[in-house]
């Protein structure tokens, strides 16, 4: 059982989580609050093992009020404002739900809780190159890019190049890591902007592939 908090200052994005919450039988909802000193209140008395959070919240942004934590739920971000993925992201959220969402969005983004890959592979990643295994630091990797039968790893100092494959780096890598085209995968935080058909990170300009734009437009929401 996944105990729950909903933290969102409108009356109708509270109602839908709610009915969604209570349609899932493995979350159990310890309490449904329109701002952040109440949810507080509710941190300080309960044992919380997840908030879904609105972001823009009068006196207290959800960013903010989940910084100041200082024992930090996990957290699923649900806003209708699509510019703050990247920093939903940068704060391990668990997902991103851009409001209005579907019930099998949020049962997809609650699923996450349970298998999240973030927690299952730590900070960092082993990558073989140069006949060594390096010791990689999700935070230093900007992208990584198909080059034949090798992957070529874009770290902010400097690039290895590894016998692997995209595919199985989407199984092991976390969330914060998305697959924007058959050739590449990018690091959400990296991400300065998307513009059109392409992600701009550090000097390069990477395509987003027709197959992988709806997943992209999921994250960011062009």
């Amino acid at each position: 059982m996944i105990r729950c908090l909903i933290v969102d200052d409108e009356p109708p994005a509270r109602e839908v989580l709610e009915s969604y919450v209570a349609d899932l039988p493995k979350l159990q909802l310890i309490a449904s609050c329109t701002n952040a000193v109440e949810a507080l209140e509710w941190l300080d008395k309960e044992s919380i093992d997840l908030i879904f959070l609105d972001i823009n919240m009068p006196k207290l942004s959800g960013v903010n009020f989940y910084k100041s934590l200082s024992k930090k739920p996990k957290v699923i971000f649900a806003t209708a404002y699509p510019d703050h993925a990247v920093e939903g992201f940068e704060l391990e959220a668990v997902d991103y739900l851009l409001k209005p969402f579907s019930f099998e969005r949020f049962v997809k983004a609650v699923n996450k809780v349970d298998t999240g890959k973030k927690e299952e592979s730590g900070d960092f990643i082993m990558l073989k190159a140069d006949k060594k295994n390096h010791k990689v630091n999700f935070d230093q990797i900007l992208y990584f890019e198909s080059i034949g039968d090798y992957v070529k790893v874009h770290l902010k100092d400097k690039t290895l190049i590894i016998s692997e494959t995209l595919r199985k780096l989407e199984e092991i890598l976390p969330d914060t890591f998305l697959r924007v085209h058959k050739t590449y995968i990018i690091s959400i935080p990296c991400l300065e902007y998307v513009e059109g058909n392409q992600i701009k990170i550090a000097e390069t300009k990477i395509p987003i592939g027709q197959s992988y734009r709806d997943r992209v437009n999921e994250v960011f929401r062009k």
